[in-house]
C-alpha cells in the first residue's frame, strides 16, 4: 500500500495540532485521508480538526451557558479567518485551504449552529426535523470535504450532501445508548410512537427495551433507511468524479460495514457501541482504494 506522500515533517505548528487533533479521535475519516496527496490531505485535516472543536465544545460542556458562550467565539474566529487574522491553531491551518478550495464562510458557520442545536434541543419530533440538523453538522460538511477531494461535476455536490446524511444517521444508530444516557434522543419521536415506545424508554431502559420486538423492528427500519441513503448518494456521483472523491468512498465502506456489524450484533445500541478496530478500518480502507486504481 502507498498512500500519497508520508506526513510531511515540514508541518506548521497549526497543521501539527490538526492533524494530532484528528489522529487521536481515532475516527473512521482519518484513514480516507492517508490516501489524499499532501495539500488536499492537510486541507481534508484541518476541516476535520475544526469539526472536532466544536462538537467537542457541546459534548464536554456541562453548563449550557458556558458552551453557548464558546461557540460564540468560534462564530467570531470564523470571521477573523476571512478577515485574515484567525487566532486558533486550526483555523490558522484553515486559511491555507479556503481559498483554494473554495470553502465559503457560511459554510464552516452553518456547521457551529448545528452544534447549536444540541443545545436548545434533545429531542427530534420527525425525520424532516432531524434532517435539518444532520445537513448542518454533516451534509455541508460533505460538501465541503468534496470540495477538497475534488470534483468537476457540480452534481458531485448534492452526492455528498446525501453521503455526509448518511454518516450522520450511522452516527446517531451506532450512538443511541450513550446519546441516551446524556438525555438525548436523536431518533425520530413519532418513529418511536409508531413503534409503541417513547423517549423516556431509551433514556432509562436497557436490556430489556433492546430485546424488545418494537425496538428491534425500529431499528432495522433505521439501518434500512440509513443504507438507502448511501445507495441515493452513490446514484448521484457522476462517474467522472469517482476517482477524485475516492475518500468519501472509503469512508462509505468503512460505515456500511459497521452499520452491518451492528445490525449483525442484533441491533445492541441500548448497552453497547459498536465499533471496528483500527486494523479492520485500514483493512477495509486499503481494500477499497486499490479496487480503483
Amino acid at each position: 500500500m502507498r498512500p500519497h506522500g508520508r506526513m510531511l515533517s515540514t508541518m506548521t505548528d497549526a497543521q501539527q495540532y490538526c492533524q494530532d487533533k484528528a489522529a487521536a479521535s481515532g475516527s473512521s475519516f482519518y484513514y480516507s485521508f492517508m490516501f489524499l496527496p499532501p495539500e488536499r490531505r492537510r486541507a481534508i485535516i484541518a476541516l476535520y480538526a475544526y469539526c472536532r472543536e466544536v462538537d467537542d465544545v457541546v459534548d464536554e460542556c456541562t453548563d449550557p451557558g458556558v458552551a453557548r458562550t464558546k461557540l460564540a467565539w468560534w462564530r467570531d474566529e470564523i470571521r477573523r479567518l476571512y478577515a485574515g487574522s484567525p487566532q486558533h491553531p486550526v483555523t490558522r491551518a484553515l486559511a491555507e485551504a479556503v481559498g483554494p478550495f473554495g470553502i465559503a464562510e457560511d459554510q464552516l458557520a452553518t456547521v457551529i449552529e448545528g452544534m447549536a442545536m444540541d443545545l436548545e434541543y434533545n429531542r427530534y419530533p420527525d425525520f424532516d426535523t432531524l434532517k435539518l440538523y444532520c445537513h448542518r453538522v454533516a451534509g455541508i460538511v460533505g460538501q465541503m470535504s468534496a470540495r477538497i477531494f475534488g470534483y468537476g461535476d457540480p452534481r458531485t455536490l448534492d452526492y455528498a450532501e446525501q453521503l455526509g446524511l448518511a454518516f450522520q444517521l450511522t452516527n446517531i444508530i451506532r450512538d443511541v445508548g450513550e446519546d441516551a444516557r446524556r438525555n438525548r434522543v436523536y431518533l425520530p419521536l413519532d418513529e418511536l410512537a409508531a413503534a409503541g415506545l417513547d423517549a423516556s424508554q431509551l433514556v432509562h431502559g436497557g436490556a430489556a427495551v433492546q430485546a424488545s420486538e418494537s425496538f428491534q423492528g425500529l431499528m432495522a427500519r433505521q439501518i434500512e433507511r440509513a443504507l438507502a441513503v448511501y445507495d441515493d448518494a452513490f446514484k448521484r456521483l457522476p462517474a467522472a468524479d469517482r476517482k477524485p472523491q475516492l475518500p468519501g468512498i472509503i469512508m462509505a465502506a468503512i460505515y456500511r460495514t459497521l452499520l452491518e456489524e451492528i445490525r449483525d450484533d442484533g441491533c445492541r445500541v441500548l448497552t453497547h457501541r459498536t465499533s471496528l478496530t483500527p486494523l479492520r478500518k485500514l483493512w477495509i480502507a486499503w481494500r477499497t482504494w486499490a479496487k480503483r486504481q
